[in-house]
């Protein structure tokens, strides 16, 4: 199938003998199907894209119950998304009303991203114990109580307890939202379904940037609660969410229930013989991976699979393609922070200020620009990423950014040397070179990192091997979060952008050379494509 599945989602596959004879009189178009099924049965072809009818056309169709189960999960994204955008004015609030240091804001900040970590390592577990729908909703309450801590916090430990509380639940977020809608959607629309989440990042971005202009006019002590308190509604919304979503099927199939795993990808197909298809792969893969790890010994007295072992597989004795895929996925999140990104967007305000605009609104103001260009930008990759590639979404994305950082330590740097006598020109470039950066992350590392980390891992090692490479992604967020401003003030910010300048084109030597293609392959496929060393 490797080699045809662009056809995959598009045509009336074949359906096993049992199932054929079953099935046939439910089918309005049942010639087609016999046909096909005929002529797949009597040259005794193992390719099924090449026997079978063209189903309308080449060109993908989105899936209306696949979208929407996406987008619920998506939506639990918004909650980091939010923290980011909110945090970059509310720790200037913070700053003057409890009267704490930079290095206190850069703990403040960057907590929440480090203990994101637990919550990263603690989901892959999670999730294959009780399920990927029921984690998103153990992601959801956690962030919720978080949000809740934060808006009612009296001092600054207070508030760092509700930092703690809400990363874990933001950690929870991460790894398991791209999971889910990777496991549940078809191939050819995979690579949109599965960017939403850092399309609803981008959205939760630009909402705290709102938030930060519509409440920074209200007295000092209630501004930066207020806006940090609104963060329980998304969270109460996706808990509620959750009830719509149907499970993944790939867990279900682990879980040896075939029947309801059968349901929910009939749905999310274009018709039943697809679905008879991918249950067919997927009960494969899950077979061959358990007769590979020995799963007979990895599994509950009930027979069932809750993540057993798969630590050891991933870290102690992993296979060569195991290993390649370990390598790809913590090398593609490590990327994702050491971009510096994050930072940028907690401290944008900081980084705007140093370029000379020093009105509070006008400082603002100019982030809700910023996350609007992300937001655009995140979009316009989302759509892209099917019919182009992810390798091609990587690379521009990583050269465009090295070149934005560049210019954007060149401004800074001139800015630096020019005392009080700031040019209007330099400021607007780097407000232009800020916001070119952040576009051009939307357009590679941010929406496919969590498309390429949640597609590359076997089933069997698919949540705790994406957790392991979200932890990476988390750790590597709160290290940069953590010494932003200090490295800035030891180096100047110009200085700090050369440096993340250079992390980038790092970060594109490492794509070209590591990554290969996944675009219109099934989760399947991917795995075999790691053990071909295919480009």
């Amino acid at each position: 199938m490797e080699e045809n599945s662009a056809l995959e989602h598009h045509c009336y596959y074949p359906l096993p003998a049992s199932a054929a004879k079953a099935d046939h009189p439910n089918h309005n178009d049942g010639e087609k199907e016999e046909t096909c099924a005929e002529e797949g049965s009597s040259q005794h072809q193992p390719n099924t894209s090449q026997n079978c009818v063209s189903y309308q056309s080449n060109k993908p169709r989105l899936n209306r119950y696949a979208l929407g189960g996406a987008i619920l999960a998506s939506t639990n994204s918004i909650l980091l998304g939010y923290d980011i955008g909110v945090m970059s004015g509310a720790s200037l609030l913070i700053r003057q009303d409890l009267k704490i240091t930079s290095v206190q804001v850069e703990i403040l900040v960057g907590c929440l991203n480090v203990c994101s970590l637990i919550g990263s390592l603690a989901s892959g577990k999670t999730s294959d114990w009780i399920g990927r729908r029921y984690t998103i909703m153990v992601a959801a309450a956690t962030f919720l109580i978080g949000a809740i801590l934060m808006g009612l916090a009296p001092s600054f430990p207070f508030l760092m307890a509700g930092r703690v509380v809400a990363g874990i639940g933001v950690g929870y977020s991460l790894m398991i939202s791209p999971v889910y809608v990777a496991e549940l959607s078809p191939a050819l629309t995979r690579g949109f379904l599965t960017s939403l989440p850092e399309v609803f990042i981008s959205v939760g971005i630009l909402l705290g940037y709102v938030s930060n202009y519509a409440f920074s006019g209200l007295p000092n002590g209630i501004n930066w609660r207020l806006m940090l308190g609104l963060a329980a509604l998304p969270s109460i919304a996706v808990a509620l969410g959750v009830l719509a979503m149907p499970e993944s099927p790939r867990w279900l199939v682990v879980k040896g229930r075939f029947e309801e795993a059968k349901q929910v990808l009939i749905r999310t197909s274009e018709n039943k013989g697809e679905a008879e298809l991918r249950l067919a792969e997927i009960q494969e893969a899950a077979a061959a991976s358990a007769s590979i790890t020995n799963m007979d010994k990895a599994t509950t007295s009930d027979g069932s699979f809750n993540g057993q072992g798969v630590w050891k597989e991933l870290l102690v004795t992993p296979t060569s393609p195991v290993l390649r895929i370990l390598v790809v996925a913590i090398g593609v999140n490590f990327f994702m922070q050491a971009s510096g990104n994050d930072a940028v967007m907690y401290y944008s305000p900081e980084v705007f200020k140093e370029a000379g605009i020093k009105d509070e609104k006008q400082l603002f103001g100019v982030t809700i620009i910023m996350g609007i260009a992300k937001t655009c930008f995140v979009l316009i990759s989302a759509l892209f990423l099917d019919p182009v590639g992810r390798r091609p979404m990587l690379l521009l994305g990583s050269c465009g950014m090295a070149i934005s950082l560049f210019v954007l330590g060149l401004g800074c740097t001139l800015l630096k040397l020019s005392g009080d006598n700031k040019d209007e020109w330099v400021i607007a470039l780097c407000v232009v070179a800020v916001c070119a950066t952040v576009s051009f992350f939307s357009i590679g590392l941010g929406p496919t990192t969590w498309v390429y980390s949640s597609e590359i891992f076997p089933l069997r090692l698919r949540a705790q091997g994406s957790s392991l490479a979200i932890s990476v992604n988390r750790l590597m967020s709160g290290i940069v979060s953590m010494t932003f401003l200090s490295v800035s003030e030891a180096i100047t910010f110009g200085g700090m952008f050369f440096v993340l300048c250079g992390v980038m084109v790092c970060a594109t030597l490492f794509f070209y050379f590591f990554l290969p293609e996944t675009k219109g392959k099934s989760l399947e496929e991917i795995e075999a494509l790691f053990e071909d060393q295919a480009h």
